[in-house]
């Protein structure tokens, strides 16, 4: 039975991933974290991964139902055992050599949805505590890492249910096939993705250079200013990490993006799109921040509000962003007008905020002990703000104020 992707274009999907957003070579060891219905993507990784002279690859399967079964049978005892070969593996993470894949797709994490947000969070935060080297690796940016996704039978189904399944999946595989710059349309091999990239780095060096002290966001129902220091940096279209390997940590992306100060955030926002999470789908959530905390949030289902407010109050600084975002919307994922249900493609549609951790590299300086406010927090949980009618204006070191983005599209 053909899959979603053809072989040609299941090769070059590949090839962007490992070699377009990891900077893969010979020698190099791969470990992918996927789900049974990612499988075939995990197998063409691996291939690829051979192919150009990897030392070894290593696939690792999640199964949400699992992951259930550890919170809701597995005691107090469970929450955030790990095994010795878990722990191995994620010191191993830091190496050089080591490349990481995730492939995203699976609409089983639904099977938490029942879950207390409390005991949620708590596994999470002491999941940490048990690996503390997984913040400071975080911090340091020692992972070379990629985020990726592929068309699942669920998936598929969800974001395009007035179709078949087989006919879903490939209209959700030509959508991500595209929004990595891999279409019919786009330069051949992966050159489109990695001109896209250095777009993006271009813009957010730009940023940087502006010298912004505040950035004020304004949409239908969000009216939002945070401020930034002196020592901010704007990030967009890959890093290049600690051991100077060029890296991209998102395939698709469209975002520039900067992590605010922590205490600094004042205003309302409304999310544009839903978020799922945790197996949950949030419609309607809105909210209100003082002094740098959510001090009011609202949900279209109280209960959903009810969950989302639990989880961040049972995190330490859950409720502080870790991030802003700015994406226009020549975005080719905003511009298709449909929501994916998976945070990957949703926040690269639209100008998004982030609650929780944000991101050290996104300062001009090693945080240390001074984090130059940058929130720190066990979790990260991106919501989309943006429309076509997105205003953004930033205000330079010396007062200016400078127009970034008007009616949803970038002025500089």
């Amino acid at each position: 039975m053909a899959g979603p992707m053809n072989p040609a274009e299941l090769a070059r999907y590949a090839d962007a991933v490992l070699f377009g957003s990891l900077s893969f070579s010979a020698g190099d060891e791969l470990v992918i974290e996927a789900n049974h219905g990612t499988r075939e993507f995990a197998v063409a990784l691996a291939e690829a991964a051979y192919r150009a002279g990897a030392r070894a690859v290593e696939v690792v399967y999640a199964d949400a139902r699992i992951a259930r079964a550890k919170l809701e049978l597995g005691g107090d005892a469970a929450l955030g055992a790990v095994t010795a070969t878990q722990i191995a593996r994620s010191k191993a993470y830091a190496n050089e050599n080591v490349a990481r894949i995730w492939i995203l797709g699976s609409f089983e994490n639904a099977v938490a949805a029942k879950i207390p947000a409390a005991k949620s969070a708590e596994d999470i935060r002491q999941t940490l505590a048990a690996m503390p080297w997984i913040e400071t690796n975080r911090a340091t940016e020692r992972v070379r890492g990629t985020i990726c996704s592929w068309p699942t039978e669920e998936w598929a189904a969800q974001v395009y249910p007035t179709v078949s399944v087989a006919t879903a999946q490939r209209k959700l595989a030509q959508d991500i096939l595209s929004f990595c710059r891999l279409g019919k349309s786009d330069p051949p091999g992966h050159d489109g993705w990695t001109t896209h990239l250095a777009a993006l780095w271009d813009r957010a060096t730009h940023l940087t250079d502006l010298s912004l002290r505040e950035v004020h966001i304004r949409d239908r129902g969000t009216d939002l200013r945070v401020s930034l220091p002196d020592t901010a940096r704007w990030r967009g279209g890959g890093d290049v990490n600690a051991h100077g390997r060029r890296i991209a940590m998102n395939i698709p992306t469209e975002e520039c993006f900067v992590s605010p100060n922590a205490d600094s955030t004042e205003g309302t926002f409304t999310c544009s799109i839903p978020l799922r999470f945790a197996g949950r789908l949030f419609e309607g959530l809105s909210g209100e921040f003082r002094g740098g905390r959510l001090v009011r949030l609202n949900a279209k289902r109280a209960a959903d509000r009810d969950w989302f407010a639990s989880y961040l109050a049972s995190i330490p600084n859950a409720e502080r962003l870790g991030e802003i975002a700015l994406v226009d919307s020549t975005s080719r994922i905003g511009k298709k007008g449909v929501t994916y249900f998976e945070t990957l493609l949703d926040e690269n549609a639209r100008a998004h905020i982030a609650f929780g951790n944000g991101f050290p590299k996104s300062r001009t300086v090693p945080l240390g002990r001074n984090r130059h406010g940058v929130n720190k927090s066990a979790t990260h949980i991106d919501v989309m703000i943006g429309t076509d009618e997105l205003e953004a204006t930033g205000l330079t070191s010396s007062g200016e104020r400078v127009a970034l983005i008007r009616d949803g599209l970038w002025q500089v």
